[in-house]
């Protein structure tokens, strides 16, 4: 049995969630585009139900690692995973549960977030220098907890060396602030973190090895609440942000407040020099659709992006060049907003078609997560766009409807594409949007070639996310200060290659071969971080 082949033998039968498989059949291997089945109903949320999660059948999930899981440098603060160390037991570990004699206090729950996985030549250094790491590894930071921290899962390591904090404070000493999405760039052979905190730096560049070299990116990047980061074949940085803006007098709906940035770097590789420019979207008359524009209920401009068979051209509108305006912190939603950019409700995160082109560009917006919206049929319940492109440096390109939301497709984040033509986008619908829909969270599987302005056609669910214990407790009790039911995010599907061909986005997937590999969390509750794998591998 080859290294490949044993490994999954022992994740599926490790796994966790959908229960465990039996390896059977034989063949050729899975398929280079995956043909997997609908999962017909999401999981429902109820007062004390804390159902699994329902995989499609041709799929598994098995843990590489979860909340509990202690680091193998534990620090005073953080000890674990996804816990912080500020209500602890008798024992001094963790509080993770309520308890009889503290039943109104938990461990803060630190919330693993995006994934970057990579592939060494080499192993990267640990905590432990006599230990062989391998040369697998997971990154993600944490979206919650004081401080913020960069941990590493070591996925070729026994459990002692699991799980890494590779770091708690940044090249200034000052501490981290709390992290959303991750990439990796291959010119500059940093780890990028972002960290959708407005008020401090907007992204970091992270060495990999331990202990991490964390440089914050203020002068560049300055101070925004970025979420989603992508690079292109030209070195670009492509930055998505999540600001939720104010309530429409009266209503629930969102007044558009986040925007879409590209970073062109005077070099490939040069993370601290370079311009920083927001999309800017015109409208039929040809005036740029912007913040003021949409903050009217049922704005034309706002009804006119999510109509299907619209096309809008775009166009790119520097707002920050160190060249010129140096390199002091700088208010980045301030800048799109005076330069006229185009807002829109929550773009959280985005991927490049995987043809090597990186001229379709999909990104989604999550926003208003109230079924009481009044503006769900105009992008309150969420959407996803096509940006096009003739190049990933073109200055200028076109905008269309890819997918308009309901209730039942609703609060996309995450995203990756799983084969060439196939993407993912999962939902974060929220507490309130679950119980109003009676509905936990979904993953669900576009194609882009298919028309969804066409009612029949309707994307696949892969996943309907259940809610474990913990995540049951902080939803239900409140004053917990934890998140409550789970949310998936992290999901990823890389071969974890460090150089520029591995960027999102260059190669179409094959997964399941050559080292193509899946992962997602299941943020909240445990925080398990899990890796999706076949159902049944062939001999």
């Amino acid at each position: 049995m080859s290294r490949r082949k044993r490994y999954f033998a022992v994740a599926v039968l490790a796994c966790f969630g959908a229960g465990a498989g039996v390896l059977a059949g034989a063949g050729a291997g899975p398929p280079e585009s995956p043909n997997l089945s609908n999962v017909p109903t999401a999981n429902t949320k109820s007062e004390g139900y804390a159902p699994a999660s329902k995989l499609s059948v041709e799929l598994r999930q098995a843990a590489v690692a979860q909340g509990s899981t202690k680091l193998e440098n534990p620090s005073a603060p953080i000890a674990y995973y996804g816990y912080d160390s500020d209500v602890v037991n008798a024992a001094g570990e963790p509080q993770m549960v309520p308890t009889a004699s503290n039943p109104t206090h938990e461990a803060h729950k630190t919330e693993p977030d995006k994934n970057t996985f990579l592939v060494f030549k080499h192993s990267l250094a640990g905590a432990d220098p006599t230990y062989y790491y391998g040369t697998h590894f997971l990154f993600q930071g944490h979206e919650s907890g004081t401080p913020g921290y960069i941990t590493r899962i070591n996925l070729d390591a026994d459990a002692a060396h699991r799980v890494t904090l590779l770091a708690t404070k940044d090249s200034t000493g000052a501490d981290l602030k709390t992290i959303d999405g991750s990439t990796w760039d291959p010119w500059a052979e940093r780890l990028i973190f972002t960290t959708e905190i407005s008020a401090g730096p907007g992204a970091y560049s992270a060495t990999p090895d331990y202990p991490s070299t964390v440089v914050p990116l203020v002068g560049s990047l300055g101070n925004a609440a970025y979420e989603g980061v992508q690079n292109d074949r030209d070195g670009n940085l492509w930055l998505s942000e999540d600001a939720s803006g104010a309530n429409k007098p009266g209503t629930v709906a969102k007044v558009p407040n986040s925007f879409v940035y590209r970073f062109i770097p005077e070099s490939k590789g040069d993370l601290l020099h370079g311009r920083l420019q927001v999309l800017q979207v015109l409208n039929d008359a040809g005036a740029p659709i912007t913040r003021a524009s949409q903050t009217p209920l049922n704005s034309p401009d706002q009804v006119a992006l999510h109509t299907y068979g619209k096309s809008f051209d775009t166009r790119w509108i520097t707002i920050h060049n160190t060249a010129t305006d140096g390199t002091a912190a700088f208010d980045v939603n301030a800048a799109a907003t005076a330069a006229n950019g185009t807002p829109f409700k929550r773009p959280e995160n985005a991927a490049f078609r995987p043809d090597g082109k990186f001229r379709q560009y999909y990104f989604d917006e999550t926003g208003d997560t109230n079924s009481t919206s009044v503006e769900n049929p105009i992008g309150g319940w969420g959407s996803i766009f096509e940006l096009s492109q003739k190049e990933p440096s073109a200055s200028t390109g076109t905008l269309t409807l890819f997918y308009k939301g309901d209730a039942a497709h609703a609060g996309f984040d995450n995203t990756t594409f799983i084969s060439k033509d196939q993407v993912t986008f999962v939902e974060d619908a929220g507490d309130t949007l679950h119980g109003q829909r009676n509905a936990l969270d979904s993953g669900w599987l576009f194609n882009v070639n298919t028309d969804y302005s066409n009612a029949n056609n309707q994307p696949l669910r892969w996943l309907a996310e259940g809610r474990d214990p913990s995540a049951t407790i902080d939803s239900g009790v409140s004053g917990l200060g934890n998140e409550g039911d789970n949310e998936i995010t992290g999901a990823v599907v890389s071969n974890g290659d460090p150089g520029p061909d591995g960027i999102l986005g260059a190669k179409a997937p094959k997964l399941w071969k050559d080292d193509w590999r899946w992962f997602y969390t299941q943020q909240h509750g445990d925080n398990w971080t899990y890796e999706v794998i076949p159902a049944d591998l062939g001999h």
